[in-house]
């Protein structure tokens, strides 16, 4: 009886031996995840331009225009091939984090919807005004982006009026906005750098219309930016009472570096007419492609901050 006790045991040691199996290796992985068709990336190899259109927190009534720049500012991008845009009235893309909808869109949500990041574009563009709703996080990336990422910024006119509480951002953009003495006004320009694309329409002596702006003594200063054109002083009248520079430099457009990113700013762009105007399409166009990849277009275009000419 013991003997078939002993049997018994050493025959179900054997089959629970025989059940193991050894380990089976990890599943090979498949290709990666592709979109369906027709949802690919249309603009994968293009350049992209990310657009931040929020007067939400400033003035938003006096910059009506802004609706219209924009337009253009995707037109030209498109027709001349230099980029694309991607237009925003909030400041959500404005991060190197996950970016998600709101409601059922929202992260977690039975139709989560994600969507991009300041990793997907080459340069931003900021027609804003007032503090801007971004958080410490986002003005940390904004400002990497441009200068640890080697990516382009533009300003355009308001620009210079936004996010007065952010000195970090006025040093990156070269200025900070004081006011605009002569409100709409009629002034001739002088051209400082004629070799650079965006010059190329403008010609000393022309006269631009438009709501020219006055930049406060600090962060702008010569030795920073490289001035591409500056109001002619004998075209407005200095004697106006919101005049407060002594030095008579009130500069139409600047480029500049920060870290290894490409900054360029116009105080340009108040009215509807300047975008209508072919020498403000040209400028914008010419000094986007040059934020986008470095001004590598015929000839690149050195950097150089240069001191007020003397009249």
């Amino acid at each position: 009886m013991n003997r078939i006790i002993r049997l018994l045991a050493l025959g179900a040691v054997a089959v629970g031996l025989g059940a193991q199996t050894p380990p089976q290796p990890a599943p090979a992985a498949g290709p990666p995840r592709t979109p369906p068709p027709g949802y690919e990336d249309v603009y994968a190899g293009k350049k992209r331009l990310l657009i931040i259109a929020d007067l939400s927190t400033g003035n938003q009534t006096a910059h009506m225009a802004v609706s219209h720049a924009v337009s253009v500012i995707e037109q030209i991008g498109r027709q001349s091939g230099a980029y694309v845009s991607f237009i925003r009235t909030d400041t959500d893309w404005i991060t190197k984090g996950e970016t998600w909808g709101k409601g059922l869109y929202a992260k977690g949500g039975p139709k989560q919807a994600r969507g991009r990041n300041l990793d997907y574009f080459d340069a931003v563009l900021f027609y804003t005004n007032g503090e801007l709703n971004l958080s410490e996080t986002q003005k940390r990336d904004l400002l990497d982006f441009v200068s640890k990422d080697g990516k382009g910024f533009i300003g355009v006119h308001t620009a210079t009026a936004t996010a007065p509480s952010w000195p970090e951002y006025a040093e990156m953009l070269g200025g900070a906005f004081d006011n605009h003495p002569w409100m709409i006004a009629n002034a001739r320009i002088i051209v400082e750098r004629p070799d650079f694309p965006a010059m190329k329409p403008f010609r000393t002596g022309m006269t631009l219309r438009d709501e020219h702006y006055q930049m406060l003594p600090t962060p702008y200063a010569r030795d920073k930016v490289d001035v591409l054109a500056r109001l002619d002083t004998r075209s407005v009248n200095l004697a106006a009472p919101m005049v407060h520079r002594k030095d008579g430099d009130f500069p139409v457009a600047w480029i500049k570096g920060y870290g290894s990113g490409r900054v360029f700013y116009t105080g340009l762009g108040h009215t509807d007419a300047a975008w209508d105007d072919p020498r403000i399409r040209t400028m914008m166009v010419e000094a986007i492609r040059w934020a986008i990849n470095g001004g590598q277009t015929a000839r690149p275009h050195p950097i150089s901050p240069n001191p007020k000419p003397a009249p």
